[in-house]
This record gives structure tokens, C-alpha cells and sequence, in this order.
């Protein structure tokens, strides 16, 4: 605000300015005139240095106050940057984010990969379901802000020792012998333990108690009857979460994370997301998934 109250007092001296140099103009033409010039280009220059001060001030390190984030789609999703990309996730880690949730497939030869619609229209233009493309074809695209499809690997070894993750499961059925790759792959890069996972129902019973699942409460009261259950294994995971569901859970040590995602919020978005944050912080959420244009509402 200091930056921008300066500019404004700039601005008026140096209108203040040209108009003396106007009104001289006749009889000095040639000397008002280059100072008019060196005044303009002492305020664009001005100009110019508030806004990347500015501009260094919006892409600077998020510092919530107690709370959890999560990026949703991938990472730090822009008009410049690509969900689920390298450089999604690479802005999430310097944001500061607690975590990210990507979206993990399987191409045509069983690679996991990371990638959240079935075929590649977005970003691609190619009309193609990911399940019947090769992983060699897949890293022969090329998307329209210079992207790429990543596989799992690639993206757990970028975010090893510096972010969590949350897996969102959309590979179909119940391959048992996938899952136990993805359960490996995940535990070889140090983010099983305290990993999570947006899950299938064909896939709960093989993922339950190897890594937490993500569930509503009605969906929670029903594990709680189960002989093998315990609070670890799952998470309240929804954007309709109530002061007494965050009570309920605290009492049965159930983690909470409320969701803030810009596809359900319709017509204006960024209103909408500050109400329904604002709902999640009144009824006590500490943790949240996000889409990074929401996390202005908890620095």
C-alpha cells in the first residue's frame, strides 16, 4: 500500500509539472517538450517498478495462519501453467503448499501416469481415451502451454522431500496386482505413510488400511462397525462439512479436509469460494483442498 500511496503522490507532482511546462510552451517549445519526455519516462519507470514489486508480492510464499492446503489439479494452476504438470507442482513447493493432489491413470502398457480426464482433448486436442494410448505416444505430445504428460514417477521424485501428496485413484476395477505397484511405488518415494487418497468403491477394500481413504461422515459412521476399523485409515473429505461434523470427528481422532474446488462453484467463482471458505473456517476446518486461485482466503 506504501508502494502504491508513493506512485499516487509521484503521479500528481508530475501533473503539477506538465502543466507549467504547458504553459511555457510557446516560448520555450523545444526545452518544455523534453522535459514533458523525461517527466513521462520518470513515471513509467515508476509505474513499471511498482508493478513487479507488486507482481513479486502475488507470486511470493503463502504463509497460512495454522491451516493445511492442499492444491488440487495438481499444483499452482495459472493461465500459464498446466494442471498436473512439473511446473504445477513446482510452484505448490515454493508456495508453500502442505500438499498436492494429482490425478493418477494408467496408459495402454500399465504406466501410471498423472492426468485427470480419460482422453486428451484438454490441453492436447487429441480425442483419444488415456487407457488406449501407449506411454511411448504419450511423451510425443505436446500441450498448448508447452506441457506434457508426466508420468507417476516423474512427478513423486520431483515432490519427494518437499511436499505430500494426495492420490486421486481413477484407474478402474480392482486389479489387485496394480494397486500393490502403486502402493510400492508410493512407499519407494516416502509418501505412503502419511499419504492420501481420493479412492474408488471397486479399489477400498484393497487400499483400506495401507493408506487413508477419503470418505463422508455417513460413509464413516459405516466403517466405524467394522471390525477392522481405525481412524487412521480414513479422512472426512468434503466442501459440506459442519461445525458438529468437525466436533464428531475430533472425538474419534478422524482428520477433516474441506474442499474449495472452482468446477462447483457456479457463476462467479471467486466469490462463491470466499463464502464457502468462509463457511469451512467457521465451522472449524484447519485442512483444506484447494484450487490455488482460493488461497488468497488464508493467508
Amino acid at each position: 500500500m506504501e508502494d502504491v500511496e508513493l506512485l499516487k503522490r509521484m503521479q500528481k507532482d508530475d501533473e503539477r509539472a506538465f502543466a507549467g511546462a504547458k504553459a511555457a510552451a510557446n516560448s520555450r517549445a523545444d526545452g518544455c517538450m523534453g522535459r514533458m519526455v523525461k517527466l513521462h519516462n520518470r513515471y513509467v519507470s515508476l509505474a513499471l517498478l511498482l508493478l513487479g514489486t507488486l507482481r513479486l508480492q502475488a507470486q511470493a510464499r503463502i504463509e497460512p495462519q495454522g491451516y493445511g492446503l492442499i492444491a488440487h489439479r495438481g499444483g499452482v494452476v495459472d493461465n500459464t501453467t498446466a494442471e498436473n504438470s512439473l511446473e504445477a507442482l513446482k510452484k505448490a513447493i515454493e508456495r508453500g503448499y502442505d500438499r498436492v493432489e494429482i490425478d493418477v491413470r494408467m496408459s495402454k502398457d500399465s504406466v501410471f501416469i498423472v492426468h485427470h480426464d480419460r482422453n486428451f482433448i484438454r490441453y492436447y486436442g487429441l480425442d483419444k481415451p488415456v487407457d488406449q494410448l501407449t506411454w511411448s505416444a504419450m511423451q510425443k505430445l505436446k500441450g498448448n502451454l508447452g506441457n506434457r504428460v508426466h508420468s507417476l514417477e516423474e512427478i513423486l521424485s520431483a515432490a519427494r522431500g518437499h511436499i505430500k501428496v494426495m492420490v486421486d485413484l481413477k484407474i478402474p476395477g480392482n486389479d489387485t496386482l496394480l494397486h500393490a505397484k502403486l502402493i510400492h511405488m508410493l512407499a519407494q518415494y516416502g509418501m505412503l505413510a502419511d499419504g492420501m487418497m481420493i479412492g474408488t468403491e471397486a479399489s477400498t477394500d484393497f487400499y483400506r488400511g495401507k493408506i487413508a481413504l477419503s470418505c463422508t461422515r455417513q460413509q464413516l459412521e459405516d466403517n466405524m462397525l467394522r471390525p477392522d476399523y481405525h481412524p487412521s485409515h480414513y479422512y472426512l473429505f468434503s466442501g459440506q462439512i459442519t461445525a458438529d461434523d468437525v466436533k464428531w470427528a475430533a472425538r474419534h481422532g478422524i482428520p477433516v479436509v474441506g474442499v474449495i474446488n472452482a468446477w462447483a462453484q457456479r457463476g462467479d467463482a471467486m466469490t462463491k469460494g470466499a463464502d464457502a471458505a468462509k463457511a469451512l473456517l467457521a465451522a472449524g476446518v484447519r485442512t483444506f483442498q484447494i484450487d490455488s486461485m482460493f488461497d488468497v482466503f488464508f493467508l
